[in-house]
């Protein structure tokens, strides 16, 4: 009997980690995002593709998807995953500073899209409460694919974080809104909602005060025992547990599993916590994104292809127009509100519940809640096509920044980043003749930059556009500043296959991201905990009277061995100490 119950659950799961095994691959090997992969996947081996033909070709059940609701609370955990790690990069300083932007631009996103899109659709002949339920399921866009393809630290990724945070709050209070319009409610959804909302206040507050307690003890206790199974575990924990507390008095799991990641990116454990849950947050997103294809029929689809291919040009547009023309009005570049615009066209994965409690409360049809349904799941099937379009279009709105032609084939450092590090790196080669340019995709920073006196220009080094621009062809060296661990292992690796011969400098947050920087092809990885342990050994030895000379030259002598050590720890080929001649040479 076990046996057979089991038997359809791995048959679910060979499926799910056979589609996991080829798509990323196979989808990497040709540079298309996987979310595209994942999707097709649901869709060939969910009830409307391979499953069809299950009960004809039994041997089919094998390779499909057998009982596709099981899958939803893996898909949900998926989403849990993705908001904690995305608290893991975000910290309660930079979440009140963006304040403004969540409460602000995220507020009046919604608000305009929903509202707008709710009268036109009443205009249709929808009653006006199942046109409000639509317009705002329409206006919310995808966390689980928007975050993955624009980041959290970019100025689209930014744009994007403070709306999707908003949409995320707001998901309750929508439902519940739903409810009490419902035809046969009476008070019971607003008192539902009060009483969400001071219960979850009170959750969210005891949940602040005994992460901050609790979490560092937690985890130096997993630490110390130097057991990866024990951290995951803590991990794990932590989040499954702030999820069920939220979850507990009505408000979404997700929120809680936000405040996780917020509480435990404040502790020194932020880094070693995000790496070990990298992958279960993929896979887990993977889940979803093969739930969403499985929802995908398209016989459907092609018996109402023209109405359903009118509604998703007109979402697409409508709320791309309406969110660039909100981010310029907010002081948004040209380029960032056109592909942001673009980016968060796309309807969300929470759309599809919002629908369902439309549906549950009567206010909108059963057949109306499929055809918008099919609309999302098209929207987020296309997710990573709108991405790509957003930046070639944004591209031609407002190009990236060249330098002129004389100055390209002049050789230069090319400093990526221009915060306090890349400007004293930026000082230190002015006062030695070296010349420079930095490039940040924070236009802030750029103005400063510039108005400081600094040879500075706007654009987004991870796009190999913006450096080509910056003459990277003909650099004498190119410096990583950025405090993005991720971000600069990725971009190293791109650099040193692109540009063999390129001395990369790389910052780094410790000396085993240092090592990760080598192994992904750095010149040189500076770590910022042994540079600054060498500087107090610096102050300290020369207050007790010894020498600078042979302070400077012992401080020297560490410096190499510990980056000898760091280079064996990454299992290379100890590297000579990085010649200045060539960097010398442009005087």
């Amino acid at each position: 009997m076990a046996g057979e119950l089991s038997s359809p659950m791995l048959s679910d799961a060979l499926v799910i980690l056979g589609a996991a095994g080829i798509v990323i691959p196979v989808f990497t090997r040709f540079r298309i995002t996987p979310v595209i992969g994942f999707i097709l996947i649901g869709l060939l081996v969910g009830p409307f593709g391979l499953g069809k033909l299950v009960y004809n070709y039994p041997l089919l059940e094998h390779v499909t998807i057998t009982d596709p609701e099981a899958l939803e609370p893996f898909a949900e955990f998926g989403i849990i995953l993705l908001l904690f790690t995305i608290g893991l990069e975000l910290s309660f300083k930079r979440l009140w500073t963006m304040r403004k932007l969540v409460f602000g631009l995220g507020a009046l996103e919604l608000i305009i899209i929903g509202g707008m899109l709710a009268i036109f659709l009443s205009m249709l002949g929808q009653y006006w409460t199942g046109a409000l339920g639509l317009g705002l399921a329409l206006a919310l866009s995808s966390t689980a694919i928007v975050l993955p393809i624009a980041g959290t630290t970019s100025p689209v990724g930014r744009a994007a974080l403070s709306m999707l945070l908003f949409e995320d709050i707001a998901i309750v209070p929508i439902i519940f809104m739903l409810g009490a319009m419902a035809p046969y409610a009476q008070n019971e959804g607003w008192e539902g909602l009060l009483d969400t909302l001071w219960l979850g206040g009170l959750v969210v507050v005891a949940l602040l005060v005994l992460g901050r307690l609790a979490l560092p003890r937690l985890f130096a206790q997993a630490a110390r025992t130097k057991s990866p199974e024990l951290f995951l575990a803590a991990s794990l924990l932590v989040v499954i547990g702030s999820s069920l507390a939220t979850a507990a008095v009505g408000l979404s799991p997700i929120v809680g599993a936000l405040i996780a990641g917020l509480l435990i990116a404040e502790t020194e454990y932020h880094g070693e916590v995000e790496s070990i849950m990298e992958p279960f947050k993929g896979l887990a997103l993977g889940v979803f994104l093969i739930t969403v294809g499985m929802s995908i029929d398209i016989t459907t689809i092609w018996d109402n292809f023209g109405p359903i291919a009118l509604a998703v040009v007109l979402v697409l547009t409508f709320k791309a127009l309406v969110t660039g023309l909100l981010l310029r009005m907010m002081g948004a570049r040209r380029s960032t509100a056109t592909e942001t615009g673009i980016l968060m066209a796309s309807p969300s994965e929470t759309t599809l519940i919002v629908l369902a409690a439309a549906s549950s409360a009567l206010l909108i049809q059963p057949g109306t809640a499929q055809f918008w349904q099919i609309v999302t799941a098209i929207g987020l099937t296309i997710t990573p096509v709108l991405a790509r379009l957003g930046r070639i279009v944004a591209r031609k709105v407002e190009p990236a920044p060249e330098l002129p032609p004389e100055d390209r084939g002049t050789p230069r450092v090319i400093i990526v980043g221009a915060g306090r590090v890349g400007r004293l790196v930026a000082q230190m080669l002015t006062v030695h003749g070296k010349p420079y340019v930095a490039i940040d995709s924070d236009a802030d920073l750029i103005e400063t930059a510039k108005r400081e006196g600094y040879r500075a220009a706007f654009g987004d080094a991870a796009r190999g556009h913006a450096l080509r621009n910056l003459g990277i062809e003909n650099a004498l060296a190119i410096i990583l500043t950025m405090d993005e661990p991720v971000l600069a292992q990725r971009l190293t690796s791109k650099l040193r296959k692109a540009y063999p011969d390129l001395p990369i400098i790389a910052r780094a947050r410790d000396t085993r991201h240092a090592a990760e920087l080598y192994r992904s092809g750095a010149s040189h990885a500076v770590p910022e905990t042994l540079e600054s342990s060498l500087q107090l050994s610096e102050a300290v030895l020369v207050d007790l009277g010894v020498a600078m000379g042979p302070v400077i030259a012992s401080i020297h002598e560490k410096r190499d061995e510990f980056r000898i050590k760091i280079q064996q720890d990454a299992k290379l080929e100890v590297k000579p100490k990085l010649r200045t001649s060539n960097v010398g040479a442009a005087g």
